[in-house]
């Protein structure tokens, strides 16, 4: 119970201390883009590693180095917890390369969440909306080719079956991200993240965390018919890494 009391606390205090920072960060923005976007990501990296820390998140990463430095990438990642944002999008914080990621058009309205989000590069995606959906690929696409890494959960869902190697099929259209942009595709699998909260709600418990960074996967290595199932390529990649957890 301490620990999402603590957590609770943390994240209302940093909520409220919030306003006013975003409020410094787009004056900041009229004369200094860059650092504009880099200050939110700094920030919202420290939070969630200041969560995962409350929550007891011990976590171990692998294959960080097929993570290129110098270039935009897709990654691509299993969904079974709202940890799997935190931990992830944390850990990559600390890289210090802009990277947003898509969302669910319900956290745009958040408050003050919503702003960060928005500062971060996020899209937020309709799922009943085939249109919107199509808008958000074509931005999430030249975000891309700007030099902003995207992160997609193409499974469109969190997972909560007792297999984490049992993926739901991968939405092939987020997929295009890669294909358009010709980004490399780096796949992500994340093992035991339910254990941190969704396993016993509403309590937050220390839990062993893994997370694994794929070789990457090159566009052009493809066929072109190849390229039409590449969602259903990289889900098999991630699950094999899951198998060797």
């Amino acid at each position: 119970m301490i620990r999402i009391i603590i957590a609770f606390i943390f994240l209302l205090i940093f909520l409220l201390v919030s306003i006013p920072l975003i409020g410094i960060i787009l004056i900041i923005r009229l004369f200094s883009r860059e650092t504009a976007d880099m200050l939110p990501l700094v920030i919202v990296c420290w939070a969630f590693t200041v969560v995962d820390f409350i929550a007891g998140v011990k976590l171990d990463v692998t294959g960080e180095e097929n993570i290129p430095d110098d270039e935009a990438v897709l990654f691509v990642s299993n969904h079974r917890s709202i940890f799997d944002i935190v931990i992830l999008y944390g850990y990559l914080g600390k890289r210090k390369k802009l990277t947003g990621f898509v969302a669910k058009k319900e956290t745009k309205n958040l408050p003050v969440i919503g702003w960060w989000m928005r500062l971060l590069h996020c899209r937020f995606l309709d799922r009943k909306d085939l249109k919107q959906g199509l808008k958000v690929i074509l931005e999430c696409i030249d975000e891309v080719k700007n030099g902003i890494s995207i992160v997609i959960y193409p499974e469109g869902t969190r997972g909560k079956g007792e297999d984490e190697t049992e993926l739901a099929p991968f939405k092939e259209g987020s997929l295009k991200i890669a294909v358009k942009s010709g980004a490399k595709i780096i796949p992500v699998a994340m093992s035991n993240t339910r254990a941190v909260f969704e396993e016993h709600l509403p309590w937050l418990k220390a839990a062993d965390v893994k997370m694994i960074f794929g070789q990457p996967l090159e566009i052009n290595d493809f066929s072109k018919d190849e390229q039409k199932h590449l969602g259903e390529i990289t889900r098999g990649r991630i699950a094999e890494m899951l198998k060797g957890v």
